[in-house]
Formats: structure tokens, sequence, C-alpha cells
């Protein structure tokens, strides 16, 4: 579990790993990041309180660079990631590893389960949870049983982790989709199951979703750089719409200067507000027609939350340099005798 800045929320999402009732061995690695809140001093007193729980530095505060610590930490042969956001419900790990056993798979994942608590994360957790939010992505929206481009977290072999080599600590974002194409690139099987369901916690305001959203949409402009077979409607359609709105309410603003100025033959450009109203008046229309069963509170931030989340997207991907993806070669090393010898006693 890599964590920074997770006073919230580290204690209950340790507490739900601890509490699993895996018949086998298992360890909890926590890989924990510089923080500006009180993580680092709850991941302590939480170790000095359990003798499965490891804490292991992550100087460097970046996801990859905390999975790939983690990894070098843990005694076991089966690796199951977490989010200091993320939930496990009762039984997630036996029923992954008895998934990975039964379908031979590198790698099982499910769905990430957006659940918020308060009325602005209920609606995100919609967002998250809906095509018109986030496509058709079925970690996200849930979907029959099989092979996967990618999944929520994952359990994976470990084998196939230090195979592929590790998480590239240059992929900042999108690092499992990374991590999880180069194992398929080996032969390897990504295998979603619905039946792993973990509950998330969404983003506590708009500024911290966008945020997310737009470093999304700039890593994922990298993987379809690196990798442009996978470019789909899914991923195209937010900078489209972000480029079409910016453009119409730049050149509706620029008629609209026109009139106050007096200047002719310009006021025609006012036109261009059509685009960002239509936009506007869409993502109101969806929210009205399938967000019906969700209390009013919650439906009426639901526009706003679909608009951040594709601007932003869109936004990211769009503006993403060229220049922000180096090659890095520190990845999980080959095991050693030791990582060896140790890696067939249970799951971590």
């Amino acid at each position: 579990m890599p964590v920074r800045n997770e006073e919230r929320h580290l204690a209950e999402s340790v507490g739900h790993v601890l509490s699993q009732d895996y018949p086998g061995e298992f360890e909890l690695v926590l890989a924990v990041g510089p923080s500006a809140d009180r993580t680092g001093q709850i991941a302590s007193d939480l170790a000095a309180a359990e003798p499965r729980l490891t804490v292991v530095a992550n100087p460097a505060g970046q996801i990859p660079a905390a999975l790939n610590a983690a990894v070098r930490a843990a005694r076991h042969a089966v690796i199951a990631r977490v989010d200091g956001h993320a939930l496990l419900p009762p039984g997630y790990l036996t029923t992954a590893v008895a998934t990975l056993a039964e379908t031979g798979a590198a790698d099982v994942g499910g769905v990430m389960a957006a659940d918020g608590v308060t009325i602005f994360q209920q609606a995100v957790a919609w967002a998250m949870t809906s095509k018109a939010g986030v496509g058709s992505a079925a970690f996200h929206t849930g979907g029959g049983a099989g092979p996967a481009d990618s999944v929520y977290l994952g359990v994976y072999q470990r084998a196939a982790i230090e195979s592929a080599g590790g998480w590239d600590e240059g992929m900042l974002r999108a690092e499992d989709w990374d991590l999880n194409y180069r194992i398929r690139a080996r032969g390897g099987q990504i295998w979603f199951t619905p039946g792993l369901r973990v509950t998330y916690r969404p983003r506590a305001s708009i500024r911290t979703l966008a945020s997310q959203y737009f470093h999304y949409g700039r890593w994922r402009r990298v993987i379809v750089r690196e990798h442009p077979e996978t470019a789909s409607f899914r991923y195209l359609a937010p900078p489209a719409a972000a480029a079409l709105v910016t453009a119409g309410l730049l050149t509706g603003l620029a008629g609209l200067a026109a009139l106050v100025a007096g200047a002719g033959g310009l006021p025609w450009l006012t036109a261009g507000l059509a685009i960002p109203v239509a936009y506007l008046a869409g993502v109101t229309a969806v929210a009205a027609a399938l967000a019906r069963a969700v209390p009013a509170r919650v439906r009426g931030r639901i526009p706003l939350i679909l608009a951040a989340m594709h601007m932003a997207w869109g936004a990211g991907f769009l503006t993403s340099p060229r220049g922000l993806h180096p090659k890095s070669d520190a990845r999980v090393g080959q095991p050693d005798a030791t990582t060896e010898s140790a890696a067939a006693a249970g799951a971590e």
C-alpha cells in the first residue's frame, strides 16, 4: 500500500486489509512517502501494534517508487496492490487468489466501487461509476468476468511483476496500466472479475477532483503517444470536448467584446457561446435522465462534476508535454536467492 497524506483514511484502509480472512499467511507493507499530515506517525503506530504490518520509506513520494519498494520488502509469491483510499471487502484476498489459480492469470482485479461520504463525494461517486463520466471501462462500470487490458488495483503473481520489470518509476500516473501492458506483451493474462469490489473514497472538493483528472489526462496522452494502438473514443472524447468548448467560449467572448466596443462585422462571433451552452445543457440532461434515483441534493452537483472531470481530463491530455515521461530503469530487480526461497510461503 503506497501512502502519502492519507491521515483521514489510512487507519480504516489498513483495518480492512488486516481483517481479511485469508486462510494462508499474509502481511501488509506500507510504503510511506513524505507527508504534510500525520500519515507517517499513524503508520508507525499501526506497525508497532501489528506484527503483520511493515513500514518502508518512499523518499521519492511517488506511487510507482512506493510499489517497487514495497515489493522488494515483501516475502510472498502473490502481491496484492492496495491504495490508501481503498477499503477491501471481506473475502477479497481469498477470492483473488482463488481466481489466480483458476484462470492462470498474471493479475486479477475487479471493480473500483466509488462510494462517497459527503454529498459532494456521493455525486463524484455517481460520475465515476457512470459511462457518462468515465466511459465504458469495466473496472469503473462493471461487466462480465474475462480478459482485460487492465484492472483496478490488481492481485499479481509476483513472478509476473518481476519478469516485466516492475512498475516504471517515471510513469507517475497510469502506472498499473503500463505494467499490465508489459505483462500482456510477455504473454501474461490480465483478468477482470466483478466479484472483487473495492470501496474507493472519491476526492472531497472540486479543486482536488479537477487536479486528479487533469493528471489522468496528461498521462493518458503519454500512453497514447507510446502505444497509439490503444487510442479509443473513450480517451479522445474528453480532449475533443475540451477543445470545442474552449474554442466556442473564446470565440463567443471575442464577439461580446466586439459588441461592447461597437466593432462592425464581429458580433456574429457570439454564436460561439452556443458550444459551451450546449455542452452544459447536455451534462445537465444526462444527470436528469440517468441519475433520477439519486437524491436531489446529490443530483444537482452532478453536472458540475461531470464538466470538471471532462474538461480537466481533456485539458491535461491536450497540454501534456512530450518530455513528461522519461524512460526509467528504476524498477523491481530480479529476485535474489533469499526472495526466491521465501516466495512460496503465501500471499502478500
